[in-house]
């Protein structure tokens, strides 16, 4: 390997045993472990954030079970690409021995036709497809195909886990090892990285190579941000940045400021964030943060997906700028939000109490005899449409989970259920 190669690829594991993190699926036992111990092995999805060695796993179990291994990046792969791979595999009658494996990075790149391409080689096992995303595969993947495969979920890296790396790359890597590198701090190198290992190497090597060779290189957290401070300001929509962000841009509608709502998506957009990934989250906090306060906008924000995802950048910024100042400037309130968190509390407290016996469903004459259904009064049959009864298992009766907050509507909500329940629900 060539000296000018960037040191995350000099360091890039050449096996199972030197790959560093993910033991709940490669330590012994594990899920995935087992499954390249039988020497068979689905084809799957690697679901995690950036950095956590998705790619060099791909390569890393197709070197383990000895298999043929194709790779295409969904950034500059089409249609046309996939299907050259998979005429290759089986005009050379690879797909006989089930052997070939397709690697796709950034699958939730790739369109629907772009997936549907996949489908019937995958079926046939004419190759098994390894595909990684930093996205959720329940969004991003159609679900004919995520229904052929396996999910496995990349987590974080450790610091034990990071600060393991950087040993192993000053005491093994050529180059480094040359060098007189004490390691005494390693936070700041730790947050600039976000817990990204590529990135996390790439610094650590910018700040070597600013020493003269047989200078001693002490690393302190000073040291560390006094070369990269240029990095804590870059937008990186992959690393700790897109966090970040996304979460300064939601915070600022929650709190009612359209200017810097505004701010925050164009510091997205300019650093070539996910339209879709933008838009899902508007449409969460159109729930969480409006909800009740302003029904209308869960619709605002679920038109605003729908048409991002047919118009795409550019145009797609000024939908979302205009979602973004609806949002930010509408009522807020999160009675919906608190009422399921404190009914799902509740389930953890109490268990599965049983339902009510009136509201049971009574479809045939033993249920019917045994009391399911007695004594329900159906609604429609009274004045305004409203009979008083219990709905909740008796050891919860007269419990409140909506609660009105301050906003208006949500409180004229509140009144309306008083006057139907009385005394019940103050």
């Amino acid at each position: 390997m060539s000296f000018q190669t960037p040191l995350a690829e000099r360091m890039r594991p050449k096996n199972l045993d030197e790959y560093i993190g993910q033991e709940h699926l490669l330590k012994d036992g594990a899920s995935l472990r087992r499954a390249l111990e039988s020497g068979l092995i689905p084809s799957m999805i690697l679901w995690g954030p950036p950095g956590v060695g998705k790619t060099t796993l791909a390569n890393l179990i197709a070197n383990f079970l000895g298999r043929p291994f194709y790779t295409l990046s969904a950034i500059s792969s089409g249609v046309k690409d996939v299907r050259d791979v998979i005429n290759k595999v089986e005009q050379t009658g690879m797909f006989q021995q089930k052997g070939a494996i397709l690697f796709i990075d950034e699958i939730h790149r790739f369109s629907k036709a772009q997936q549907d391409s996949l489908l019937g080689a995958v079926e046939k096992g004419i190759v098994t497809l390894i595909g990684a995303t930093t996205e959720n595969p329940s969004f991003e993947v159609i679900s004919a195909l995520l229904s052929r495969c396996q999910v496995y979920t990349l987590q974080h890296h450790t610091k034990d886990d990071l600060e393991k790396l950087l040993i192993r790359s000053i005491k093994d890597d050529l180059i480094l090892k040359t060098k007189n590198i004490t390691l005494k701090e390693t936070n700041a190198l730790l947050g600039i990285s976000g817990g990204d290992a590529r990135k996390l190497l790439n610094v650590f090597e910018i700040i070597v190579g600013t020493y003269k060779i047989n200078t001693p290189i002490i690393i302190t957290d000073e040291l560390v941000l006094s070369i990269a401070q240029q990095s804590l300001a870059m937008y990186d929509k992959d690393g700790e940045q897109h966090y970040d962000i996304i979460s300064a841009f939601i915070k600022s509608i929650r709190g009612s400021d359209p200017n810097a709502a505004v701010y925050w998506l164009a510091r997205m957009i300019e650093g070539g964030e996910e339209p879709k990934f933008i838009a899902r989250r508007l449409i969460i906090l159109a729930s969480e943060d409006i909800g009740l306060a302003n029904p209308n906008a869960l619709l605002m924000a679920t038109n605003c997906f729908q048409a991002v995802d047919v118009i795409g950048w550019p145009e797609s910024r000024i939908i979302l700028s205009q979602c973004a100042i609806y949002l930010a400037t509408s009522p807020k309130g999160n009675a919906s939000y608190m009422a399921i968190n404190q009914a799902q509390e509740e389930v953890k407290r109490s268990g599965n109490l049983p339902v009510p016996l009136a509201l049971r469903n009574a479809p045939t004459k033993l249920m019917k005899d045994l009391g399911y259904g007695q004594g329900y009064k159906y609604s429609h049959s009274y004045p305004g449409n409203f009979a008083e009864q219990e709905f909740l298992p008796s050891e919860l009766s007269n419990m409140k989970f909506f609660k009105a907050g301050s906003s208006k509507k949500e409180q004229e909500i509140e009144e309306n259920i008083q006057k139907l329940w009385g005394k019940k629900y103050k």
